[in-house]
């Protein structure tokens, strides 16, 4: 069934955590696409969190609302979280991950809104049983459950019991990069003759920034020029990639950026983008790298393959091997115009498939099946 969604409605938009992550980002590119098409937007979030994510939404035909959710019982979470639908009468509510699903498909069920529930990767919602069912049981009373790569909806119908009862594939999708004129290297004190990989992922072992930590160590002794990683995120791993770089006398090559706002200045400072996760589903900095057209060495891991279609617009290597990344970025750095190529190309299947309009279009197109299947109704009355 199709429908088309009410001029002037409102969506609700609930996700458990506001710093800077893949998911969050997702959240922001959305809301600022559908505020442009008319849609009111109101976004919940965890009252006492960070405020990233409200800093980076747009302010018109947009109002974040926090709820408790950090350190609070789970019942007061979800009092909080009906009340604010049950006030802003939202024609759908669609909730980001898994507490979000569970406590905002509860409230979107009591109150008769229809729910669309977006899994964006992590499995860490198998780690305890009344999770997994949680988690199961909004999928359950949702109108809709959406992953946002193959691999997740795979994983969402292996890993929930009952299963949903269909799992809809929307890709992220990105704005493009701005083409500003990159500053990072100036800023690092790289020099002119060097080589630049950059990375933009949060510190966690999983992220494989050790990986390419080692990786980097050979790739210094083979080729004739200095060759520098930058690395934009924060996480608990720090100390240990700075200990393990100082181990492998790479204290004066390894960059550790921190949280950045100017992605756009990191990706097109870089000769590389390096992807070396052990576990990814679609990461929006493999995007963003790609709409900058930079020469891409990644992982096969998640939905990477698929994008940089099986090696035709990037080059990828097994997770976890040292020897592969070291080749891959030796190939690139030693190649430029093969870099380029690879860079061009990944560019165009980047605004082909994975453009941030193409996302939008199938969130709202989904948004009217199910408020048209759910019949327009209201939110249930005090």
């Amino acid at each position: 069934m199709t429908g088309r969604l009410p001029d002037g409605c409102t969506i609700a938009h609930l996700i458990e955590t506001d710093g800077p992550g893949g998911a969050e980002r997702v959240v922001v590119y959305l809301v600022s696409r559908l505020a442009t098409r008319g849609i009111h937007n109101v976004v919940l979030l965890p009252a006492r969190g960070e405020g990233w994510l409200a800093a980076q939404l747009p302010r018109e035909r947009v109002q974040v609302v926090p709820v408790p959710l950090l350190g609070v019982p789970s019942l007061t979470s979800f009092h909080a979280i009906r009340d604010a639908l049950r006030a802003h009468r939202p024609a759908v509510a669609h909730s980001h991950e898994f507490t979000m699903g569970a406590l905002g498909g509860a409230a979107a069920w009591w109150l008769r809104i229809p729910h669309v529930l977006t899994m964006h990767g992590g499995r860490y919602y198998t780690t305890r049983i009344h999770r997994r069912l949680a988690l199961a049981l909004s999928a359950r009373v949702s109108a809709a459950v959406v992953a946002v790569s193959q691999t997740v909806a795979v994983q969402l119908a292996r890993d929930l019991v009952p299963r949903p009862r269909r799992v809809a594939l929307i890709p992220n999708g990105i704005p493009d990069v701005a083409p500003v004129q990159p500053t990072l290297r100036q800023e690092l004190g790289v020099p002119v003759d060097a080589r630049l990989i950059v990375t933009v992922g949060n510190l966690y072992a999983v992220k494989g920034h050790a990986d390419l930590l080692h990786a980097l160590a050979a790739v210094a002794t083979d080729l004739p020029w200095p060759v520098h990683l930058a690395i934009a995120g924060r996480g608990d791993e720090d100390s240990a990639l700075v200990e393990l770089a100082r181990s492998l006398g790479l204290t004066d090559r390894l960059h550790l950026l921190g949280v950045r706002d100017d992605i756009p200045n990191i990706l097109r400072s870089a000769d590389v983008f390096a992807l070396p996760s052990r576990s990814e589903a679609l990461p929006l900095a493999l995007l963003e790298a790609m709409r900058a057209a930079r020469p891409i060495v990644a992982t096969a891991v998640g939905e990477v393959p698929t994008v940089l279609q099986h090696g035709e617009v990037g080059l990828l290597a097994r997770p976890g091997d040292v020897a592969g990344l070291t080749a891959a970025l030796e190939h690139l750095l030693m190649n430029p115009a093969v870099a380029r190529t690879l860079g061009e190309r990944a560019r165009a299947v980047a605004a082909e498939h994975y453009d941030i309009d193409r996302m939008a279009d199938r969130y709202l197109t989904l948004y009217g099946e199910v408020w048209s299947r759910a019949g327009g109704r209201s939110p249930r009355p005090l």
